[in-house]
């Protein structure tokens, strides 16, 4: 890049002054479009995939009512996701919703850690999951692009255990929308994993409130003396 490009690009490096309200200008300009582009990016997930998210929201409402528990699994930026959706099924944050079991498959450290030293990275949800998981429990793998090794060998062991899968990726969806070891793929279709990511919060937040609210129609349906 020539000198002058770059006296261009940083001015202030070179002694010039900046433009500080033009800058101003410009990055308020930009927050504005990337609000935008996260509202939008919602909106046209949830108009195009209502239906579905309702789906994944009752399958994971069944795994309770039968007495299962749910895992959650995901790497860098989407194990923090595995966390939340975790934690919030955990411990309820709204008065009156019970807690229900939720086990984060990125908590312990010691375990991935020998896991992937011993055996490989690819291995480290799969473990838990033969250890852990029972016939009718849910695990929930979070990607942004759909296309996580570890996350789609632990479906492959989950579906054979008699496990119900859920995914959550981003873009096209990559191997997990294609897979017949998952289940549901929701998927956000956009190439941003930062709006992918914040579509994602929104939809697990989404399913934590419909499970409890399915599950309290429920018991108020038994509770009346319905069939379960």
């Amino acid at each position: 890049m020539s000198d002058e490009a770059l006296k261009s690009l940083y001015p202030f490096l070179h002694g010039a002054k900046h433009d500080v309200q033009g800058l101003d200008t410009a990055l308020l300009e930009s927050v504005k479009q990337k609000a935008a582009h996260s509202i939008d990016t919602k909106y046209r997930f949830f108009e195009e995939n209502g239906t579905q998210v309702v789906a994944v929201a009752r399958a994971i409402a069944r795994t309770y009512l039968q007495g299962g528990r749910l895992y959650t699994m995901g790497n860098g930026g989407s194990s923090c996701d595995a966390a939340h959706i975790a934690v919030e099924f955990l411990h309820p944050v709204t008065a009156g919703r019970p807690a229900l079991a939720a086990i984060n498959l990125v908590a312990d450290t010691a375990m991935m850690t020998a896991v992937g030293n011993d055996v490989g990275y690819n291995h480290i949800f799969v473990r838990q999951i033969i250890a852990l998981g029972r016939r009718d429990d849910t695990v929930i793998g979070v990607s942004t692009s759909g296309n996580s090794a570890n996350l789609l060998a632990a479906f492959i062991r989950a579906k054979e255990m008699g496990m119900t899968t859920i995914g959550l990726a981003g873009m096209d969806g990559g191997r997990m929308a294609i897979s017949r070891d998952v289940d549901y793929c929701l998927t956000v279709r956009t190439d941003s994993i930062h709006r992918i990511q914040e579509t994602h919060v929104a939809i697990y937040h989404i399913l934590w409130d419909l499970v409890h609210t399915l599950l309290a129609d429920e018991r108020g349906g038994l509770a009346k003396g319905a069939q379960p």
